[in-house]
């Protein structure tokens, strides 16, 4: 296969995968990958540890029902969860363990099938592509003169994916109709309310020149192979503003399409709305907006790029601070050195994302999270109210050094720090 992968098959067509999807080491190597990600148990309650104390039996099991065609996925567990820096939720699909090693397995196959034409400027959810190089390339790009940015927002974008357009652009290049089979197995799986509640999957009655009457339509997301379908159904989208010369970052559902003039960027955004009607999709009415970076910012992938310059974007503060937050309670009984460990934690992930950002952004955060700590030992005295006042005499910011406390301003400042180097 990755023979064929280098030198490609005769039409651009896979005739036969399945084999290779129900594969010994296949699903071992997707069981490993299964257990390294951990997650919560789906609707039949069986947790990661669970399934390894039968992990054979389960695995041949799985090939034999591959094999013969009667593997069935159970329903995903919907649950809600907390959108960061917000009071909304938003849905979240847990599929079973056995079905999370079947998605894994399907994927490992298929995913090199598509990764080998996927555009240039598409980095969400693909191998060696990160958030950061879609930041860098939207960088580049401002830098180089555009000026204009398309800002757009596919509303409700995962459940909105319509069944039979994307089965279409997966059949351009699988032939295996068991391969084909057990994707839209997996498309139409439904899902298990909190309550117990089996529903099916979404059924659209959205008007388009393209989709008319009731068909199915969405990706639970949380599944394994719910972000490659997602980029699949992109692909064309993708490919149709590389061949107009457009500059489009995508990750994901979030794009942003870089002009030079504004006529350029009315240009393009019109083009979108005729793409996403074409194709079921919905461009949100308020949040897709045409930006001019001279006089406005817009938010990408965390981020609210600002005239030439960087800050993470409100929800993005939120977020830090919410955890923060959970982890400094003024009742916690842990000692200090114990909370300031779990809070260094936060800290550094946080900042190895958001260490480009302006420099006004981390002593505020520092600051806010020494507070926090001075609200414990001020409890731990009988005293009332958050840390402030004399508390900073008390404990001073070198008390906290000396604890071990990381500070977002000495990491951004140690970055910045010239190399010297020394000459004979």
């Amino acid at each position: 296969m990755l023979e064929a992968l280098e030198q490609g098959v005769k039409g651009g067509m896979w005739f036969s995968l399945i084999d290779k999807v129900f594969k010994p080491t296949n699903l071992s190597s997707a069981w490993e990958a299964v257990r390294r990600n951990d997650g919560a148990s789906g609707v039949d309650d069986v947790t990661i540890g669970m399934y390894e104390r039968h992990l054979q039996a389960n695995l041949d099991k799985l090939a034999c029902v591959l094999k013969d065609q009667t593997y069935r996925p159970q329903a995903v567990k919907r649950v809600e969860i907390p959108k960061p820096g917000t009071n909304q939720t938003r849905p979240l699909g847990i599929p079973t363990v056995c079905d999370r090693v079947v998605q894994k397995a399907l994927l490992n196959v298929i995913e090199p099938i598509f990764e080998r034409n996927f555009a240039r400027h598409s980095y969400g959810f693909r191998p060696g592509r990160s958030c950061k190089d879609a930041l860098r390339r939207v960088d580049e790009l401002l830098k180089s003169g555009y000026r204009y940015v398309v800002d757009a927002d596919l509303q409700s974008y995962f459940d909105t994916i319509d069944h039979g357009r994307l089965m279409k652009e997966v059949s351009k290049k699988i032939a295996d109709g068991r391969v084909l089979k057990l994707i839209e197995l997996f498309l139409n799986q439904g899902v298990m309310e909190e309550h117990r509640e089996w529903k099916p999957t979404t059924d659209s009655q959205r008007t388009g020149s393209q989709l008319t009457g009731s068909q199915r339509t969405g990706t639970p997301q949380g599944g394994v192979i719910s972000p490659l379908l997602s980029n699949i159904f992109l692909d064309e989208l993708d490919h149709t503003m590389e061949q107009q010369g457009r500059e489009m970052v995508r990750y994901a559902d979030d794009l942003v399409i870089l002009c030079r003039t504004q006529d350029e960027a009315e240009e393009v955004l019109e083009e979108l709305r005729q793409w996403t009607t074409r194709v079921g999709l919905t461009l949100h009415p308020t949040k897709t907006r045409i930006v001019d970076t001279a006089s406005d910012s817009f938010e990408f992938l965390g981020y609210r790029l600002d005239r030439g310059m960087k800050f993470p974007r409100d929800k993005s503060m939120r977020k830090l601070k919410d955890s923060i937050r959970s982890k400094t309670r003024r009742t916690e009984g842990r000692s200090l050195p114990c909370i300031i460990k779990d809070v260094n934690r936060t800290m550094r992930g946080w900042f190895e994302y958001f260490k480009h950002s302006h420099r006004n952004t981390f002593g505020s955060i520092d600051g806010w999270a020494r507070m926090r700590l001075r609200s414990i030992l001020r409890k731990r005295q009988g005293k009332k109210g958050p840390g402030r006042g004399s508390d900073h005499h008390r404990w001073p910011n070198r008390y906290f050094a000396e604890q071990g406390l990381y500070t977002l301003k000495e990491a951004r400042a140690r970055i910045l720090k010239p190399v010297v180097t020394q000459t004979c």
